[in-house]
């Protein structure tokens, strides 16, 4: 894992369990790669082996990594795919509304959002 920035704004393990599903959406963890251990990861980021813990049981919970008896946890083979599904639901829930309300707001076209900006343009 890479060096993590943790903010106040939210409970670590969460901040953590999002970091871990970047990487998953990013393809730099693949279906069948191994986690961290919860030692590692707790030893590297200075963190609470039950908040290292906890962020895996969530990803355990919605089927993204599977414990391995001995082994340690996994990437399941579908979790990309349910990972993408989550994600583009939420945006198109979440996001999207906000954007396309400031695009009516703009009077943008579909042609200005598909043309790229020329700099300096008025």
């Amino acid at each position: 894992m890479t060096a993590i920035q943790w903010s106040d704004g939210a409970p670590i393990y969460r901040q953590l369990k999002d970091r871990v599903i970047a990487m998953m959406l990013d393809g730099i963890l693949k279906p069948g790669d191994a986690l961290p251990s919860v030692r590692q990861v707790a030893a590297e980021y200075q963190l609470n082996p039950i908040t290292v813990s906890r962020a895996y049981q969530e990803l355990a919970d919605e089927a993204l990594v599977e414990k391995r008896r001995g082994l340690g946890m996994y990437v399941t083979e579908e979790a990309a795919k349910k990972l993408l599904f989550n994600e583009r639901e939420r945006f198109l829930r979440e996001e999207w509304p906000l954007v396309l309300e400031r695009i009516l707001r703009l009077g943008l076209t579909a042609e200005d959002l598909l043309t790229p900006a020329k700099a300096g343009s008025p």
